[in-house]
């Protein structure tokens, strides 16, 4: 009886796994937001994303940076251990990222942007694009290279782009 039941936990964690390889996020149900009270589209927005290094984590992903080690050491803001560890669990959360264990012994987690997350690049580039129209600063290199392409493509090309480069790296690097 024991060995049948192991056989039926281990099918239903293959399935499991099965599920979340086919990408069902289509049929994702929407973030519930606790606040009861009618609220702005635009506040609640920010509720969930408002935080600046909820932005970065986004970018970084999209930058095809996906461990935990790559987000502290490989972006130049220095986010604190104890606040990307939070913002990463928060994101998982409401559904923006995911993570897959990579190694055989399911100790470092690899991130991945959903497609619910895929769908914030949208706002990325229009934060980016006002940035670049109204803000003087030194451009680093990715913004130096991005706003060339802004320049030379059409808007909808560009962010089209960016999504599906990103949908191929997720291919290759998670399966899906």
């Amino acid at each position: 009886m024991i060995h049948f039941n192991m056989l039926i936990v281990k099918a239903i964690l293959k399935f499991i796994v099965f599920l979340r390889c086919m990408n069902i996020e289509d049929n994702i149900k929407k973030i519930v937001y606790e606040n009861p009270t009618p609220s702005c589209a635009c506040k609640v927005s920010l509720d969930y994303l408002g935080d600046k290094w909820i932005l970065i984590i986004i970018r970084d992903l999209f930058r095809k940076r996906h461990t935990f080690t790559h987000f502290l050491n490989e972006s130049s803001e220095g986010i604190a251990t104890s606040v990307l560890a939070d913002r990463l669990k928060k994101l998982c959360k409401i559904g923006v990222i995911d993570f897959k264990y990579l190694d055989n012994n399911n100790k470092n987690k690899n991130y991945y942007l959903t497609d619910r997350g895929i769908e914030l690049y949208d706002i990325i580039f229009a934060l980016q694009l006002w940035t670049i129209k109204n803000v003087d600063f030194t451009y680093s290199e990715n913004t130096t290279a991005w706003k060339l392409q802004v320049e030379n493509q059409n808007h909808s090309t560009v962010k089209s782009n960016f999504k599906e480069e990103y949908k191929l790296f997720r291919k290759e690097m998670f399966g899906f």
